[in-house]
């Protein structure tokens, strides 16, 4: 039997770590539970020079692919858009490109500005001095004075933009469209013991160099020192709760496969937008036989992915291929509604560089454009680094048939049912999806881009997992309240993804972690009166 806790926290990625943090002054013994394990710097395939190839393998952007002893295997078929995370300290921060926007103030007011879905019972304004603190915590790159936001000061200078982006730049100059050099979770200077990125440009498969802000080299260290308790390859099964219908702790399984009881006086759920709803799916009890905290029917509904829109080219001019940050730039000139558009809401243009040698070759052939024989060379000379793209990342408005929900016949290793995830891409985003490929098409043509095509929707573009367990004032209407409490359970907190109400058109990572503090200083104010 373990010692009971005060907090238990269940995850360790962008919310988990903010939360743990955050409620370590509180000098309450806190314990985190991951599912994975710390992984090394040393072993990210950034080391070598098989780094591209290892993304088809041991860090693979999709679990199924990835199919690592600490993943949960997630039936997608019924799904356009393939979900991508990472399991292990940090989570998907070890993952992601580290493109770091934040909502805009309308995201929380879509109902009142647009009349779709549903206010949030939050907004910018209460969460700004979090946004500001998790800037410093994480250490974020940009330039102030973006005319697409309220003001804000990033702690470290924008990333360069490098050739890709100084054209990219010209052609929004020569179209008149707004465009920025965009917030990055990546250091450009020395910050808080961290190194200035060397321009690697293998941001997304983990950085070696420790200038990616994952959470497992920001966060984590600072909450560890603070008395924090860290428990890694916990894989956990169910939240039992007890007779007065309040959460008792949960049931997990150890290292070595063993069950384990872990009692708490407040569980925090910081899984995702997948794990949380499968996690509450499975937490099956008398009091609640259709999974736990699910008296409004919500829990595993409305699934937002955000629908990615990629379209490339090619220029004459040789660019900087794959040679630093993937992203350093962005458009918001599309975003907010306009009347005069087929569709509500908008999008953000995040515009990328090149690829490496391996995934140039791959997709170059794939498409049709780099042939064998004779030509195969003279032809791969003009594609490998003369690639610029961009990508319009399109707000999912929240639907209750996007789902998550148990698959019936899959599990994981520890026999656990795995999630089954069933979506398609609304017919507000398909408006919106055609618009932003009519415009990328404009922009690349602005900038000499030749061999113009596009990928749409992006495969393995399920990074960002939303809405699953969504907040708001009415109980029968979502799951969590206006500061992340349960409305069924008084000492159960969700801080993850799953409890966002629309999606906006943007990156969630930063909002994401705001909202976690945001939550932590919320039970810190409260105290003494949590439960009530």
């Amino acid at each position: 039997m373990n010692d009971k806790v005060d907090v238990l926290i269940i995850g360790s990625g962008a919310s988990g770590a903010a939360v743990a943090w955050s409620l370590a002054e509180t000098r309450m013994r806190i314990l985190c539970l991951e599912q994975g394990d710390w992984v090394k710097p040393t072993d990210y395939p950034s080391n070598g020079r098989d780094w591209e190839a290892r993304l088809f393998g041991d860090f693979a952007t999709s679990p199924n692919r990835r199919a690592r002893p600490t993943d949960y295997p997630i039936n997608d078929d019924n799904s356009p858009i393939k979900v991508v995370n990472f399991n292990g300290v940090g989570g998907s921060t070890i993952m992601y490109t580290a493109h770091y926007p934040r909502l805009h103030p309308s995201d929380f007011k879509v109902r009142t500005l647009d009349g779709v879905a549903d206010d949030w019972p939050v907004d910018y304004a209460t969460l700004e001095p979090f946004f500001a603190e998790n800037d410093r915590m994480t250490g974020v790159s940009g330039l102030a004075g973006d005319p697409a936001y309220p003001p804000k000061q990033p702690p470290m200078p924008p990333l360069p933009l490098g050739k890709s982006g100084a054209r990219f730049g010209k052609a929004m100059n020569k179209l008149g469209w707004h465009w920025w050099p965009s917030d990055s979770s990546i250091a450009t200077v020395d910050y808080e013991g961290r190194a200035r990125c060397i321009n690697l440009g293998h941001c997304t498969p983990g950085c070696a160099q420790g200038a990616k802000a994952s959470t497992d080299i920001t966060y984590w260290p600072l909450a560890l020192r603070a008395g924090v308790e860290l428990r890694t390859l916990c894989r956990v099964r169910e939240i039992t709760v007890g007779p007065d219908g309040m959460a008792s702790g949960v049931v997990y399984y150890d290292a070595k496969g063993q069950e384990q009881f872990q009692p708490a006086e407040v569980v925090i759920v910081a899984c995702n937008g997948v794990g949380t709803p499968r996690l509450l799916l499975n937490s099956v009890s008398r009091k609640f036989p259709n999974g736990l905290a699910n008296s409004s029917g919500l829990v595993g509904k409305n699934l937002m992915f955000h629908p990615y829109a990629y379209s490339y080219g090619y220029v004459d001019e040789p660019l900087d291929g794959n040679h630093g940050p993937p992203l350093c730039l962005w458009s918001q000139e599309f975003y907010e509604t306009d009347p005069k558009r087929d569709f509500v809401r908008g999008y953000t243009f995040q515009f990328s560089r090149g690829y490496g040698a391996i995934l140039e070759a791959i997709t170059s052939t794939a498409a049709g454009r780099l042939p064998w024989g004779d030509d195969h060379h003279r032809v791969y000379r003009r594609l490998l680094n003369h690639r610029i793209g961009l990508s319009a990342i399109c707000e999912d408005l929240p639907e209750e048939h996007n789902r998550v929900t148990l698959d019936p016949v899959l599990k994981d290793g520890s026999g656990i049912p795995a999630p089954r995830i069933d979506y398609t891409i609304g017919e507000n985003s398909r408006r919106m999806i055609a618009h932003g490929l009519a415009r990328a098409r404009e922009i690349l043509e602005a900038a000499g881009a030749r061999d113009i095509a596009v990928e749409c929707p992006i495969l393995n573009g399920g990074w960002h997992l939303l809405g699953t367990a969504r907040m708001g004032l009415d109980p029968e209407r979502s799951v969590v309240n206006e500061w992340g409490r349960c409305h069924d359970v008084k000492n159960m907190f969700i801080v993850d993804g799953s409890i966002w109400v629309t999606s906006g058109g943007v990156n969630p990572t930063s909002t994401i972690q705001a909202l976690a503090l945001y939550i932590a200083d919320s039970i810190k104010q409260r105290l003494a009166t949590l439960f009530d």
